[in-house]
């Protein structure tokens, strides 16, 4: 009895102890896991990264660094580890060549919250469609074209594209062309075309408008008229001068030419 005790006493007092050390390296190790989950949290949060971005890293690095733990935690008890990291590496890789698609949208999806070429409420040119910014997710952004369609477009096709971002700045330039008849009075039109921007209070006086001959066409001249404005009065300016330049036109007497066709008729005599 006394011989099986000691038997007992010197197998299983290292296997406790090995037991022990396992369920202390994991407590602990939890332990450890919050606090650095924790600083990581609370660094996003201070640099303002984006809510659903921030979850994620978050839950990326809780999930890491237990793995580590529960490695640990097995070689304490006396498991070669070698051959589960490989099978983790083996299995990681093959995990992430089925998903190389979803992995490419997700660094894609990074980079947008990062570095921020567009936010929520911008309209945007981006991965052949336009339209205004509803929602940015890890994987995807949200599209709402001026027809009112939603376009859910995958963020690695934006990031391999043209970003064109119409509402970054706090002012545009409208570009539009103006054509008179050679007939017409060029400088009672280009005194006109000034006289309509300086009566529109959207133009912005800084930088000035522009109103210069651009050609010499074939059947107009052609003036160039750039006003400045506020990027949200962009399209109601545009519309507006348009309105205006035709009725004006047409009440000072300045002619806008269009394509005409002239067709010569032959009657042969009949034989």
């Amino acid at each position: 009895m006394e011989t099986y005790m000691d038997k007992l006493v010197a197998y299983g007092t290292p296997l406790a102890l090995k037991i022990l050390a396992a369920v202390a390296i994991l407590v602990l190790g939890r332990i450890l896991v919050g606090v650095v989950t924790g600083v990581v949290r609370r660094m996003m949060e201070r640099h303002k990264v984006e809510a659903t971005l921030s979850k994620f890293l978050v839950s990326l690095t809780r999930i890491a660094l237990m793995t580590f733990v529960i490695i640990a935690a097995i070689r304490a008890l006396g498991v070669e580890t070698t051959s589960f990291i490989a099978v983790i590496g083996a299995a990681g890789l093959a995990i992430g060549l089925a998903l190389q698609g979803s992995l490419a949208n997700l660094a894609s999806g990074v980079m947008l919250v990062l570095f921020r070429p567009f936010k929520v409420g911008d309209y945007v040119e981006a991965g052949g469609t336009a339209g205004t910014v509803d929602v940015i997710h890890i994987f995807s952004t949200v599209l709402t074209t001026p027809d009112n369609k939603k376009v859910i477009l995958p963020n690695g096709r934006i990031t391999a594209d043209n970003i064109t971002n119409y509402s970054a700045m706090d002012t545009r330039r409208i570009d539009m062309v103006f054509g008179i008849g050679y007939d017409d009075d060029l400088k009672k039109a280009k005194t006109v075309l000034e006289g309509i921007l300086r009566e529109d209070g959207r133009v912005l006086a800084d930088p000035a408008p522009t109103v210069a001959v651009m050609e010499l066409g074939d059947s107009s001249i052609n003036f160039a008229v750039r006003p400045w404005v506020r990027t949200a009065d962009y399209w109601s300016v545009y519309f507006d001068i348009n309105e205006k330049v035709k009725l004006t036109f047409d009440r000072e007497g300045i002619s806008i030419p269009f394509p005409q066709q002239d067709v010569h008729l032959f009657q042969e005599k009949a034989s």
